[in-house]
């Protein structure tokens, strides 16, 4: 285990500096931190799912996927280093297949809302595609490893699936998109 935080401020960022897991120093507006500044903001839109009452298995799914975005800051928190596999990739793959396929099929797109679990399970999706368009960005200036960009992008799929199922597990309905219809 690491070093354990005993005094929360350090004052050495306050030159616009920040220190990653490997001890350099890199600009706190640079892409690593960005990424991973969008990677905690989405985990902690899932900890907003979890403070509802859900489905134990999603509960248990999200606590999951809690640890696993740690696991992914920690990969990005220090370059070169491996944390996110296949196997986290193939997992979330299953579990979009298991819970889409007690869902009717989509025939027109969904607008967030539907119930408040599904509406906070939205905005953790919409906060996991600005994660993966930074950690995309990341990729382009350094090397990402390519089962990170994979789980990401899937975990943005699973928040979207599981935002449907939740809407049906509090008895809400999914909002349907109807082409045209704008307030008057």
């Amino acid at each position: 285990m690491g070093n354990r935080l005993s005094k929360i401020y350090t004052r050495t960022g306050d030159a616009g500096t920040t220190g990653l897991g490997d001890g350099s120093r890199v600009p706190k507006d640079g892409a690593r931190i960005e990424a991973l500044g969008a990677l905690d903001e989405t985990n902690a839109q899932i900890g907003v799912v979890l403070a509802h009452a859900l489905p134990e298995v999603a509960r248990e799914d999200l606590v999951g996927v809690q640890h696993a975005l740690f696991d992914l800051g920690g990969e990005l928190c220090i370059p070169g280093r491996a944390a996110i596999d296949e196997r986290d990739v193939t997992w979330l793959e299953q579990r979009l297949d298991e819970l889409n396929a007690a869902l009717p099929p989509l025939k027109e797109f969904i607008l967030p809302g539907g119930s408040p679990a599904a509406a906070h399970c939205h905005v953790a999706r919409t906060a996991c595609r600005r994660a993966e368009r930074a950690v995309v960005a990341l990729s382009r200036q350094e090397q990402v490893r390519p089962q990170a960009l994979a789980f990401v992008n899937r975990l943005s799929d699973y928040l979207f699936v599981l935002s449907r199922v939740l809407a049906r597990a509090d008895g809400g309905r999914e909002s349907l998109w109807q082409h045209g219809l704008r307030p008057e």
